[in-house]
């Protein structure tokens, strides 16, 4: 028997982070989440597995009108087409109070309860999942306290959305331990929720199968599902497979030696062009941050908006690579004159204490005119200024100080 298990597809997702400049691949982005479930398919397909499980947040919520829906369902068709069964639960994004258009599937697609958990079994494939949806999207119980007890002479599969006892980035649904799903005595638990691919457990196998397809540039690298082959009713393998058709990745390039904004760019061209082509024609979606110790570093800044826009045409003419963000993230060089160290010392102490108290530092922001006034809309928002973003706060506050730094070390030159 095979098994392909897959979770958090989000379909139609709003992909944060499209720049608008020339040459942004936006639309390409924007269908990323729907070209990963037709590789999904396709793949199930050539595998020839037996199920699909799909373990909640197939949609991102609820749909805008029914074209969602319809794309859906009619992937859906296609594995009916092949002879494959697909089980799927809701997770918190597709909470059934939260979807208030629904479109019937086809009969090979079983959605299981989410007024309690409930049992399919399929005696011919010799496979029982268990598992219970999402009623509402804020779902605090441990769900899986509450599961029955499995078959026997059946491969046990418990299929449930949660974060187990909370991973980072994702709140804590449906919260249970690996203790608790152990006991159970499933041979398998297909989880979701969790965007990161992780195996819990091989024993008995737990296993998150990460998103299909990246959303922003906080979820990078490979994201697809685990296929898992079965035999005398124990997993033999649990393999990834990727599916997604733009992938994120974060590109730190220290440019320590770089002594300008073209030495900078020229390090950058090296790393990008190894990104180029390396995996089969995929998008790459680069967020660049240059790092270091840099005599540079105050004209990297002066130079932003030409660095920025440098990078992004070496990424044009490399086609398959798109740099969403690049960040100026280095630091001047030490200096051993005692006045300016010491001011210098001063300087990254005060911003140490100001950062470690988010609430003052939250203050001294309200309390800018510039930031606390009412800002344009295309200064607001995603990646932009949002003084209620901790991380935000955080970055602008580390840039302030690495800024402050290179101006006192360049005055001191002068």
């Amino acid at each position: 028997m095979k098994l392909l298990h897959a979770a958090d597809l989000h379909i139609d997702s709003p992909l944060r982070g499209l720049a608008s400049y020339e040459g942004s691949p936006a639309e390409e982005l924007r269908t990323a989440s729907r070209r990963a479930l037709e590789n999904l398919v396709a793949l199930a397909t050539s595998e020839g597995v037996d199920a699909v499980l799909f373990a909640g947040d197939v949609y991102d919520g609820d749909w805008p009108d029914y074209q969602t829906g319809l794309f859906f369902a009619r992937q859906m068709s296609l594995l009916r087409e092949a002879g494959i069964q697909v089980y799927l639960v809701y997770g918190n994004h597709d909470a059934q109070n939260r979807m208030t258009r629904r479109l019937r599937l086809p009969d090979n697609v079983r959605v299981l309860e989410t007024t309690g958990p409930e049992t399919i079994c399929d005696d011919h494939l010799g496979l029982a999942v268990h598992g219970q949806g999402f009623g509402q999207r804020d779902v605090t119980d441990n769900l899986a306290l509450s599961y029955p007890d499995p078959c026997p002479g059946l491969f046990n599969v418990g299929l449930l959305h949660t974060a187990l006892t909370g991973r980072e980035g994702h709140d804590t649904y449906a919260p249970c331990t690996l203790e608790h799903l152990a006991a159970k005595g499933y041979e398998y638990w297909a989880l979701g929720h969790v965007h990161t691919r992780e195996v819990v457990s091989e024993d008995p196998w737990i296993v998150f199968p990460g998103n299909i397809q990246g959303r922003h540039a906080r979820e990078t690298g490979p994201k697809g599902c685990t296929i898992v082959t079965v035999d005398d009713l124990r997993v033999t393998t649990a393999e990834a497979h990727p599916l997604d058709v733009a992938r994120w990745e974060h590109l730190k390039v220290d440019v320590a030696l770089a002594d300008d904004a073209d030495a900078a760019v020229d390090l950058v061209a090296e790393h990008l062009r190894a990104l180029d082509g390396a995996d089969g024609g995929r998008l790459r979606a680069v967020r660049v941050s240059l790092t270091g110790r840099s005599g540079a570093h105050l004209r990297l800044w002066r130079e932003q908006q030409r660095l920025v826009n440098e990078v992004r045409a070496l990424a044009n003419d490399l086609g398959d690579v798109w740099v969403e963000k690049v960040r100026i993230e280095t630091r001047p060089p030490d200096t051993p004159h005692e006045g300016a160290a010491g001011l210098l010392a001063d300087l990254r102490r005060t911003a140490a204490e100001l950062l470690a108290d988010e609430d003052v530092f939250r203050r001294l922001i309200a309390e800018t005119p510039l930031l606390s006034g009412p800002l344009p809309i295309e200064a607001r928002g995603q990646g932009r200024i949002d003084p209620a973003d901790p991380q935000w706060l955080s970055r602008i506050g580390d840039e302030a100080v690495g800024l402050l730094e290179s101006m006192i070390a360049e005055s001191r030159e002068g």
